[in-house]
């Protein structure tokens, strides 16, 4: 079922000057079953974020350590630092689109992704792309707080010598490395339980201070190397012909999938937008810029390594164990805590309390929502999907990606294609409304994700001893999509969605002139 547009003047709700929404009366949707304060539409005054908040947000997630280790990833696959800083570039810039097309709703109704998704999938259909984005964002919470709680472990071992460092092992690691992992867990779960008002003011100091933090390592490494080394004078590997292309395209679906899970959903956060410019811009100037600086950053700073102790370090945390001077490795310690929470907190721990929360609103909370990720983060086993570049950009990035690609593409399709921005509401809460569809599930969007997911990621496939997946696909007629997983879900679904939904639509067009 196609969305029908809401009427331009509908006194449940309230549209300013400058577009954005809000309901007349808060306390009509009070009653639901499908309600909670957290899920419920921000008012208007509530709505304060600037263009600094949405800048530092990106700011603070994009300096973290996976994304130093982006380029790292590409240059072991064999580019050079020219090809995978614009690999990375790209990536970013392309991610950009679907993340201000679902960006707009957010701010322009003050509703979270899950919520927003009822009006495409259901009120309670939404469950399907909301869980599904969730369960990743566990995968990735687990991710990032395993390397916080290496890192962790690591600087401490700098300080606190070797009965850290060499303490008992359990289950294949030192009790300290597992201690230090859920230390840096249980700091997460606090933040998060205190709630978004503190998740913004934590990002709006930490992400200067990390910036200037990588600035003085960069600078000191320039002044021990006397140069930026060697390593910018390294060619490819792989050369510029087909068998650069080949690893490309992967590499280029799997910086996308790097951030598509918040291009689904930053209405968790520009719902706060005091204006669509001010999140718009905000974005613009956080996202594209500041990846595209760190991986710069992390290739100059290896490449100082690489004459400063005669091979590349491209891991900052390694790099970090070469200080002896206890401050500057107490200094280092809190840094990389403070970039991992920043990008932890805000991208891998928000969105999923939102979408639990979705699932059974009178029994979960947002903070509920948070505890439930951080369990299922520890349950993953994150340790095994960093072990290997092949696995993490290959498998988990590429994998993924086509499947969040399909959910874009369904609310790209029924926000900006069938239903022009215009959304009610309160049918976003309300059983039997316009969003209830059959039985409050929207079987066109499901068909749609399903199809454009089985066309994005059906042909998955490994390189001998490298990965989980057959040499010739799942399905070996897909196996040349699988490169191109992102792109090829978005595209598939969006095109799906509007074809399974214009006959409705035509049929509700043809009710309204006669």
């Amino acid at each position: 079922m196609a969305l029908p547009s809401s009427p331009p003047s509908d006194p449940a709700q309230t549209a300013q000057a400058d577009g954005r929404v809000e309901l007349t009366d808060p306390a009509s949707i009070e009653h639901s079953p499908y309600y909670n304060d957290e899920l419920a539409p921000v008012p208007i005054a509530r709505r304060t974020w600037t263009t600094y908040n949405f800048a530092a947000l990106w700011i603070g997630m994009a300096h973290n350590i996976p994304s130093y280790l982006l380029a790292s990833g590409l240059i072991a696959l064999g580019m050079s630092w020219v090809q995978a800083f614009v690999t990375i570039t790209l990536g970013n810039l392309l991610v950009l689109i679907p993340m201000l097309l679902n960006s707009h709703a957010g701010t322009k109704y003050g509703v979270p992704f899950p919520v927003f998704a009822r009006a495409f999938y259901g009120v309670r259909g939404a469950n399907f792309a909301g869980l599904l984005r969730a369960f990743i964002a566990c995968g990735w919470f687990g991710i990032q707080t395993w390397i916080g709680g290496e890192a962790i472990y690591a600087l401490a071992g700098k300080l606190l010598g070797s009965w850290w460092r060499d303490a008992d092992r359990v289950f294949g690691q030192p009790w300290t490395l597992w201690a230090a992992f859920l230390f840096f867990w249980a700091i997460q779960m606090v933040i998060i339980w205190r709630g978004m008002d503190t998740l913004r003011r934590f990002e709006n100091w930490a992400a200067p201070f990390v910036i200037v933090a990588a600035l003085a390592l960069l600078v000191w490494v320039l002044i021990e190397a006397g140069g930026v080394g060697p390593i910018l004078e390294q060619p490819s590997k792989l050369g510029w012909g087909i068998e650069f292309w080949g690893v490309f395209a992967p590499s280029l679906m799997g910086m996308i999938a790097f951030w598509s899970t918040l291009s689904l959903n930053m209405p968790d956060f520009t719902r706060f937008g005091g204006s669509q410019r001010q999140q718009a811009l905000g974005q613009v100037l956080g996202l594209p810029t500041t990846m595209s600086f760190f991986a710069l950053l992390s290739i100059f700073i290896t490449s100082g390594t690489a004459v400063i102790y005669g091979e590349a370090i491209w891991d900052p945390i390694k790099l970090t164990e070469k200080f002896d001077n206890p401050l500057v490795v107490a200094l280092s310690l809190f840094t990389v805590m403070v970039a991992t929470l920043s990008v932890n907190v805000a991208a891998n721990v928000v969105s999923p309390s939102y979408d639990f929360s979705n699932a059974a609103p009178r029994l979960i909370s947002f903070r509920v929502g948070g505890l439930i990720t951080g369990v299922l983060g520890i349950a993953i086993q994150p340790w095994h999907l960093v072990a290997d570049p092949n696995i993490y950009i290959y498998v988990w990035l590429g994998f993924y990606g086509g499947l969040l690609g399909s959910i874009a593409g369904v609310l790209a399709a029924g926000y900006w294609v069938l239903g022009k921005k215009e959304l009610h509401l309160p049918d976003l809460y309300t059983r039997g409304g316009r969003y209830w569809f059959t039985g409050g599930w929207n079987l066109n969007a499901v068909a749609a994700t399903v199809i454009g997911s089985v066309a994005a990621v059906g042909g998955a496939y490994s390189e001998p001893g490298k990965g989980p997946f057959p040499e010739d696909g799942l399905i070996p007629l897909l196996k040349p999509l699988y490169d191109y997983s992102w792109a090829v879900g978005l595209v598939v679904a969006l095109l799906v969605y509007v074809l399974l939904s214009l006959p409705q639509r035509r049929r509700e067009t043809a009710r309204v002139v006669d």
